[in-house]
């Protein structure tokens, strides 16, 4: 409560020309030791410079990366585009029989969930189809991947954002476990038996707190297979909970859904799950496309969801430089699009990795993602800054400036990994003027203090006219 006070009684003030006061004042005040700290202040329209610190100094960029690969997207198939998944049969159709195989071919779409599934089976049910003799064949072809599930970044393998791209994605290749203690049930929300689940939890009255607020879960490898097992005490009066877990391959939790869902429409799936690609004279009969690129911009800014991200760089390799799509090709593609533009210049080091941030190998500097930034609002305006976390409303940052004089005047990414506290976008300041500010800390002083100098910075600049 005391930061709410002091938020709401800043005055509105006309600051000096420059912002070295301001800066100096909120880097002495968050106790960071000013090499670990590289600033970029411009004005956003004209692009002039009216600060900069360290602004050539290398940095790891955690997530503020993503905005590499969200501009190179952005500017490769525009925001109306949409990602392709098609679905085939191979095979003759007599008597409501499919005499062969149903093919899809995955295009990466990260956005491809359950609720899609009503469209493939209607597909299907249009041709007349009500028995398969054949296979589900699933086509990967179009990305090369790595075989684990896991990224492997931290020591939380099974965390969503540990999730490793994938041609054929579902569900953002997340498993999710019911734990609905009222009913005393604890299953799969989807009937994927690619993975184990073993309930142990014993069920009891009284309040759920203590011991009785959390079962335990614990993971373990046998052979191929994750198995899960929930143990501990928990009470009745717990509310329903879903955990979401990286517990096997995207696309075995596809094939597993898509076949309940034909036998739910009444379609019988007589073989297994195959892989390979459509004969020449397959037929096609849908293709069904991903939301608009705006939105998947928008769900990957302001989520920071590494998956979407990863998933969108590998897809722009694949596009620029056929298939299959690799880190390589999609490396080599963002490069030379972001020199195109002259967001990086000749010398410079810059390494987006796997296009995500969840890595400490990446690299750029904070004049990068100023030029990248200026690019961005150019030829995109309100559309891009809309796409990125709107400070106290949405995203990263909603909790974060929702009582600042931010609130609902910032417009950024964000990225944060241990000794990391980075963040870069736009900030409007009291007259609505807008400022382009990029602000990375690799520290180890701490992540508080990073966040304290931002929060000063973004609040003042929000808060007085310059």
């Amino acid at each position: 409560m005391r930061l709410l006070f002091l938020y709401l009684f800043i005055p509105v003030v006309l600051l000096s020309g420059t912002f070295d006061a301001l800066v100096d004042a909120a880097i002495a005040e968050a106790k960071l030791p000013k090499e670990d700290v590289s600033i970029v202040i411009a004005d956003t329209r004209s692009g002039t410079l009216r600060y900069a610190l360290h602004a050539r100094q290398t940095r790891v960029p955690a997530s503020v990366m993503k905005l590499a690969t969200l501009y190179a997207a952005a500017r490769t198939f525009g925001f109306d585009y949409r990602i392709p998944t098609k679905l085939y049969i191979d095979g003759t159709v007599q008597n409501g029989v499919l005499r062969g195989n149903l093919i899809v071919k995955g295009y990466g779409d990260p956005s491809l969930s359950t609720e899609d599934l009503d469209e493939f089976t209607a597909a299907v049910r249009r041709k007349g189809i009500a028995r398969i003799t054949g296979n589900l064949v699933i086509d990967r072809s179009f990305l090369k991947v790595s075989i684990q599930n896991s990224s492997h970044f931290d020591r939380y393998l099974y965390s969503p954002y540990n999730a490793m791209p994938d041609a054929m994605m579902f569900n953002e290749r997340v498993s999710r476990i019911v734990i609905d203690a009222p009913k005393q049930r604890i299953y799969k929300e989807l009937p994927d038996r690619s993975f184990d689940l073993v309930n142990r939890v014993r069920f009891v009255q009284g309040a759920c707190r203590g011991i009785k607020a959390y079962p335990q879960i614990t993971i373990k490898r046998e052979g191929a297979r994750n198995r899960v097992v929930v143990a501990g005490t928990l009470s009745v009066s717990c509310p329903k909970r879903t955990v979401e877990k990286v517990l096997t391959r995207s696309y075995l939790s596809f094939y597993y859904a898509f076949k309940a869902a034909l036998k739910q429409g009444g379609i019988t799936l007589q073989g297994n799950l195959r892989f390979g690609k459509a004969a020449p004279g397959a037929k096609r009969i849908l293709i069904h496309r991903s939301a608009p690129l705006r939105k998947l911009i928008a769900h990957t800014a302001k989520k920071s969801d590494n998956l979407y991200a990863r998933q969108l760089f590998l897809y722009l390799g694949a596009r620029a430089f056929g298939t299959p799509g690799t880190l390589a090709k999609a490396r080599e593609t963002v490069h030379s699009l972001l020199q195109n533009d002259g967001i990086l210049q000749k010398g410079e080091v810059f390494k987006i990795d796997n296009g995500s941030g969840l890595s400490r190998n990446a690299r750029l500097n904070a004049m990068q993602l100023y030029r990248l930034l200026q690019q961005a609002y150019r030829r995109y305006g309100s559309t891009w800054l809309q796409g990125l976390s709107i400070a106290g409303i949405d995203g990263t940052i909603k909790r974060r400036f929702r009582y600042a004089p931010a609130h609902g005047k910032a417009w950024m990414k964000t990225g944060t990994l241990n000794r990391v506290k980075n963040i870069a976008g736009y900030v409007a300041d009291a007259n609505g003027k807008l400022y382009t500010v990029v602000i990375l800390v690799n520290s180890h002083a701490g992540n508080w203090r990073a966040s304290q100098l931002q929060n000063r910075i973004i609040n003042t600049i929000a808060s007085h006219r310059f």
